[in-house]
């Protein structure tokens, strides 16, 4: 299995916070196998995993719940590097948001992120990629970081109208409260931010528009289009448009620039069809709600684009050939062994 990594200035911040509060970083990070030469070079990749282990261990040697939101306290677009460049210069809040989430591979290949819009409110959900299970602070460091960054685009002073968590929360709410916001839930069923979709629509104070056609073309140079990248395309806008129930290969194709036919045929190079992905979306999103206590079965078939539960149950029981409660409770039963 590939070893998902992020870029080094992921802890930009790290081994001044560590000492601050008492703590020689550099035994810790030896520990998970991080040599601290590496952080004197900005564009080094490390292993995501050993940024993970090193923020608990390093949370738990300072006493320090908040590590990762402490770390993410400050941090603008000039942390994303040449991709914050380039967002810098968008036009308004949504394309630039819109280029920092599209090509957060060239910095952190260990989450996924997908924008929702439903109802004048826009959810930004955050996850550890397939395969990964990041702790605590990683996932807080991560949505804190995206929070402020956010926020470099907006009005001084902006916070989101909920942060969320799925793990509890910490004794102590004040940093989180300071960076975030009033609004801090934890145990929800998603990590991320809800915000208005009118805060998108605002105008980038950032933009300079001589310089944007210059960023835009340094980027193609940075980052290629991945010509296999339709089937991944189409497997982040079902993902996002499930739950609104306005998934169609029809609107999925007038996104992409291109006809219903024209998709089809994209898909069926890749030995693939519209309805083979959206099943595959689907289970793979299924298997981690349902692995998740405090979700409703109700409440996964709506997300899931179903229009009901019995469709969601019938589906469920002909992809994986049992029910989801039946599936949910082997799988307690494996992770109990």
């Amino acid at each position: 299995m590939k070893v998902l990594r992020v870029r080094i200035s992921v802890l930009n911040e790290y081994v001044e916070l560590a000492q601050s509060l008492g703590l020689d970083p550099h035994p810790i990070m030896r520990e998970v196998g991080l040599d601290p030469a590496t952080f004197a070079t900005p564009d080094a990749w490390i292993a995501a995993q050993s940024v993970s282990d090193l923020l608990e261990r390093t949370a738990t040697a300072t006493s320090c719940e908040v590590f990762g939101v402490r770390m993410a306290a400050d941090r603008r677009i000039s942390n994303l590097g040449p991709v914050g460049m380039v967002a810098r210069e968008e036009p308004d809040v949504r394309s630039a948001l819109e280029i920092v989430l599209r090509h957060m591979r060239l910095y952190n290949e260990a989450i996924r992120t997908r924008l929702v819009e439903m109802n004048g409110l826009a959810t930004l959900h955050v996850e550890s990629a397939q395969g990964l299970d990041l702790g605590r602070q990683s996932i807080e460091l991560t949505v804190a970081s995206i929070s402020r960054i956010l926020g470099s685009f907006l009005p001084a002073g902006w916070r989101p109208l909920s942060t969320c968590f799925v793990h509890d929360a910490p004794s102590d709410l004040d940093v989180h409260h300071r960076v975030l916001g009033s609004d801090v839930a934890f145990g929800r069923d998603f990590n991320g931010l809800v915000f208005y979709s009118s805060d998108l629509d605002s105008m980038n104070p950032l933009s300079d528009p001589l310089l944007r056609p210059y960023a835009r073309q340094y980027l193609d140079l940075l980052a290629p289009p991945e010509d296999t990248s339709t089937i991944g395309r189409v497997r982040d806008m079902i993902e996002a448009l499930l739950p609104g129930g306005s998934c169609s290969a029809t609107r999925i194709a007038r996104s992409l620039g291109m006809d219903r036919r024209t998709l089809h045929r994209h898909l069926a190079q890749s030995g693939e069809t519209y309805t083979s992905v959206v099943d595959a979306v689907r289970a793979d999103l299924a298997m981690r709600y349902i692995a998740r206590d405090g979700r409703t079965l109700t409440d996964i078939a709506g997300e899931l684009g179903f229009s009901d539960l019995s469709a969601f149950s019938r589906w469920f029981r002909r992809r994986f050939g049992q029910s989801p409660t039946a599936w949910a409770a082997s799988e307690r039963e494996l992770g109990s062994q």
